[in-house]
């Protein structure tokens, strides 16, 4: 396996969808502002969505793939008998919780945004929109678990591309709707659902060649299926523990008005690098270092795990700094549009730096849990991460009267670093990880060129002031244009200082 081909595999479908993503948030902004309506679609939006993010981004993965891979060596016929204990159980437990909440779906929204509680006609709304938008949920879970068997077969393409689905049905959606006034949220939570079911049936296409679905609804626990379902919540709560922290964040904000949406649109940016800088490493290493830990070869083991912590740090640190020097220029070039105003570009930008600061440890998190999980060690990140949550809520729930909904970025980015470390303290402590010779200095290489791009991103923001002013129409082109300029640039010193080299490109893991 080529890690930066298959990052690259993963990132580049990703980033397809995350720039479809972002039409389709533009489209919101511009239709839909940060109003009553938009809150109410953001909150019935963010169960589904979040559940995309626990399944489809990896967390899955982390508890199915050493196991999966286990019944691999096996041979065909005991790794399909095994995803098909798993397919079938998570297809009744599914079914169940989807007719569950949809049955007590007022208390269930009153738990997930119990600030709307208090407002008889939005909350009334979101329970409409959130019963459209939750069957997404079982759809996007199995689709999930097809991506999983993919990505074990170091298949990565069509796993990463399925997510494209639901924005191209979202900005289809938008486009063609967009004259209904307010019953165009209703007409998107349709969508939602929609999508869906298409990105399963998308999936089912490919992962055919590689395994054999058997429905059955006779419950069958085997010892293997019992070590896997109590290894999937522990892996799905560290490994989406980001995502968690959101989902606190915004239950907290839903007490603020306008706030779940201001969260929404500066998560929207941070989470593009992120998906490459965090996810896509994480999720390409795990099957490979699976193996590698279970033939324990210690060499190949070392060689991945240090190569992805330095891609991962290439690629997000200077994504921070550029987050955290242009946020408000950020938001007002992709966002500040139609109803999207000045107040809303204010405190979405300045959810967003504080995020921004937080990206390197978001992404960290992803890749040190990959380390655990390839040695089926799903416990310890757990518990830290619970650590990290309870933290986060303790530090928002305090100073949310104090200073707002901009405690919540805050408050997730503290957590995050505080996770982060924890992490990398517990592998370096149990002899999981160490570093090789050559990281620290690519480490300080990567810093140096970070730093740098930097200044040549505040430049080109100094340069452009007037262009990116809020007022200014044309204002995505010379933001647009000041991040590709500084991308070459970051590139250029990287090569010339060789903290990134060509030959790495070539390099097998």
């Amino acid at each position: 396996m080529n890690l930066l081909k298959s990052t690259g595999t993963f990132g580049f479908y990703t980033i397809i969808s995350r720039l479809l993503g972002y039409l389709r948030d533009i489209l919101i902004a511009i239709f839909l502002g940060t109003g009553l309506l938009a809150d109410a679609f953001f909150v019935a939006f963010r169960i589904p969505n979040t559940f995309r993010r626990l399944f489809s981004e990896g967390t899955f993965n982390a508890a199915f793939v050493p196991s999966y891979a286990s019944e691999m060596v096996r041979g065909k016929k005991q790794s399909n008998k095994f995803a098909n204990e798993i397919f079938n159980l998570l297809l009744i437990n599914l079914l169940l919780i989807t007719l569950v909440v949809q049955i007590f779906m007022p208390a269930f929204v009153s738990l997930i945004a119990p600030g709307f509680v208090g407002d008889k006609d939005k909350m009334e709304i979101a329970i409409t929109l959130t019963r459209i938008t939750f069957p997404f949920l079982l759809f996007i879970s199995l689709a999930s678990f097809f991506a999983a068997i993919l990505n074990s077969h170091n298949k990565f393409a069509a796993a990463s591309g399925a997510p494209i689905i639901l924005n191209i049905v979202l900005v289809l959606v938008l486009l063609f709707s967009s004259s209904l006034g307010d019953t165009l949220v209703f007409y998107l939570s349709y969508g939602v659902s929609l999508a869906g079911l298409l990105q399963l049936l998308f999936l089912y296409k490919f992962v055919r060649k590689h395994y054999s679905l058997s429905i059955n609804i006779k419950i069958r626990i085997t010892k293997k299926v019992k070590i896997f379902f109590k290894k999937l919540l522990p892996s799905i709560f560290s490994s989406g523990v980001t995502q968690i922290n959101i989902l606190v964040g915004t239950i907290i904000a839903s007490f603020q008005a306008s706030a779940v949406s201001y969260l929404y649109y500066a998560d929207r940016i941070y989470q593009i690098n992120l998906a490459i800088a965090g996810i896509a490493i994480g999720v390409v290493i795990l099957p490979q270092l699976s193996k590698h830990i279970q033939s324990n070869k210690k060499d190949k083991i070392l060689l991945i795990q240090n190569k992805a912590l330095e891609l991962s740090l290439f690629l997000s640190l200077p994504a921070s700094i550029a987050l955290i020097l242009g946020s408000e220029q950020i938001i007002s070039a992709l966002f500040g549009y139609g109803s999207f105003d000045k107040t809303s570009v204010f405190n979405s930008s300045s959810a967003l730096y504080y995020f921004a600061l937080g990206l390197p440890a978001f992404a960290l998190i992803k890749v040190f849990s990959s380390f655990f999980f390839a040695n089926h060690n799903t416990k310890t990140p757990f518990y830290i991460s619970l650590i990290s949550v309870i933290l986060n809520i303790l530090i928002s729930i305090y100073y949310f009267n104090k200073i707002g909904f901009i405690i919540i970025p805050i408050a997730t980015t503290i957590s995050s670093w505080f996770n982060g470390i924890l992490l990398f303290v517990f592998l370096k402590n149990r002899n999981l990880f160490s570093f090789n010779q050559i990281f620290l200095i690519k480490f300080i290489k990567i810093i140096i060129a970070s730093l740098l791009m930097g200044f040549i991103f505040q430049f080109f923001l100094n340069l452009f002031q007037n262009e990116l002013a809020f007022e200014e129409r044309y204002k995505s082109f010379y933001l647009i244009l000041s991040a590709l300029l500084s991308l070459a640039s970051y590139l250029f010193i990287s090569y010339f200082i060789k903290a990134f080299k060509i030959s790495d490109i070539q390099l097998k893991y």
